[in-house]
């Protein structure tokens, strides 16, 4: 016997993922990820009795429901749900998920749509930030027809301008969480930042790679792997993270030098898989990182300035460059924005063993 709960299938950005109100779910949180790993087909690599698309970028939650707060439309948990592990995380926000939940509000009746554009504030509570998704509308409707690209998603879109307002330290509660704008690890010189989310700079020199592989590569390299994992779980009580054994961050981002006029080239590990692009909030620490004179990054970052009038930098990674809006004061973020595109791509029932769902 079975028993289904309704969802919608969607892309945010380069990641995707099932939305889910969180009223249709059991209210506790462990029978809760229990369902979600009968969803999504966990652990297996193929997660073939699933909804999860065999990687981490394929296997994510969003769970909604009715604001906590009188300055927001809607709260938003995001869900990470391992592939090959029965675990499910809410250590970390996914800025790409988030794209999805502008559009999701509206087309649920929770935010009114306006002319031309919809403002949606989305409360995040896997760590207290706010962020301001302007999703395009037209004729009451969510507009999905656009011309914005975004590197690692065939076609074009509309584009989700997104507006995060304090997110700065909100995972260790630092913008530079160790104090320091460079640490030693095992030997490796690193710059540990969180602007929305926890990263751990490196150079990819210092670990005998170009940082230029392909991530296929990167992932078979196991003594490249064991020695930044090593770096990770030393580094993580430093930046008030605690034991990060069994937790998805910090991530971990190789830098080179940009080879096609960003700021930086990435590699970055989510944390044992490597992106096959780079995570929004991700992006968003590494350029803050890149700006700062004295962190790892800024000593590899190209000398290039953003477009005129903007303050738009682009960050490099396998499959092209994500752009962040960013300005800073010193160390003070004044602006973190950017530009993601999103797409409902099915909305129906999921079903699971009844046996899992028990209280039901």
């Amino acid at each position: 016997m079975q028993t289904s709960f309704p969802a919608v299938l969607m892309r945010g950005g380069t990641s995707k993922g099932l939305f889910i109100r969180a009223d249709d779910l059991p209210a506790s949180p462990e029978l809760r990820d229990q369902v979600l790993l009968a969803a999504m087909g966990s652990p297996d690599i193929r997660q073939i009795d699933g909804l999860g698309g065999a990687h981490p970028l394929t296997s994510k939650i969003a769970i909604l429901s009715k604001p906590s707060r009188d300055d927001a439309d809607i709260d938003y948990l995001f869900l990470q749900v391992a592939v090959d592990r029965s675990e499910v995380s809410s250590a970390q926000n996914c800025g790409n998920m988030l794209t999805g939940v502008g559009p999701w509000a509206i087309e649920n009746g929770w935010v009114a749509p306006r002319d031309n554009s919809t403002p949606v504030r989305i409360h995040m509570l896997n760590t207290g930030g706010m962020a301001v998704a302007h999703v395009p509308t037209i004729d009451g409707a969510v507009d999905t027809s656009g011309d914005t690209r975004i590197s690692g998603v065939p076609g074009q879109a509309a584009g989700i301008a997104i507006d995060f307002l304090d997110i700065t330290g909100s995972s260790t509660g630092a913008l530079f969480p160790t104090s320091s704008r460079t640490d030693t690890s095992n030997g490796i010189e690193v710059t540990c930042v969180d602007n929305g989310m926890p990263v751990i700079l490196m150079r990819a020199a210092d670990l005998g790679v170009t940082g230029y592989e392909p991530p296929s590569e990167l992932e078979t390299n196991k003594a490249l792997k064991q020695k930044i994992e090593r770096i990770r779980l030393e580094m993580a009580p430093k930046m008030n993270l605690g034991d990060v054994r069994d937790k998805t961050v910090p991530k971990m981002s190789l830098l080179a030098p940009a080879q096609n006029g960003g700021l930086v080239m990435t590699r970055t590990f989510i944390p044992h898989r490597v992106h096959q692009a780079i995570g929004v909030l991700g992006a968003v620490s590494v350029a803050t990182g890149c700006l700062i004179e004295g962190t790892v990054a800024a000593a590899i970052k190209s000398p290039v300035m953003p477009a005129q009038n903007t303050d738009r930098y682009a960050i490099e990674h396998p499959t092209g460059q994500f752009e962040v809006d960013l300005q800073l004061d010193g160390e003070t973020v004044l602006k973190s924005a950017l530009v993601r595109t999103a797409r409902k791509l099915m909305s129906g029932d999921v079903f699971v063993p009844r046996s899992v769902w028990s209280a039901r």
